[in-house]
């Protein structure tokens, strides 16, 4: 089956597309419109991409100290300084003098034992420390 359009048709059509495509001497007026509301969306959108810079950096961060403490090395109990004890996930100043004011340790659960610190900081830090 052929479809025939008469010139009339066709004309007819042209007619009400023309507008869309902004043939007409209106179109620097939709792109200037258009351009605006780019520029105004890009501005609103600016403070959360730049938060969601700022938050991926800080897990890069975090990721990078995580991977460079895990080097496989333990800190001492019995040896390690204070500040190097505050290193650890959740110890603290306090928690660290409190760690070098019960030395020496047999083993690391007598972290818990001796109540320097709580099961669940314990938890925390298990992997990270030993006593020698």
């Amino acid at each position: 089956m052929k479809l025939r359009i008469g010139l009339g048709t066709a004309i007819a059509a042209v007619a009400l597309v023309w507008p869309l495509f902004g043939c007409g001497g209106d179109s620097a007026e939709r792109e200037a419109k258009i351009r605006e509301d780019a520029a105004k969306a890009a501005a609103q959108a600016k403070p959360v991409v730049e938060e969601a810079g700022r938050a991926v950096k800080a897990a890069a961060e975090g990721a990078k100290e995580g991977w460079e403490h895990s080097n496989g090395k333990r800190l001492d109990v019995n040896e390690s300084s204070e500040e190097d004890l505050t290193g650890l996930p959740g110890v603290d100043h306090r928690e660290a003098r409190r760690i070098i004011a019960s030395r020496p340790y047999r083993d690391t659960h007598e972290l818990v034992s001796k109540r320097v610190m709580s099961q669940s900081l314990y938890d925390r830090i298990k992997d990270d420390i030993t006593a020698k």
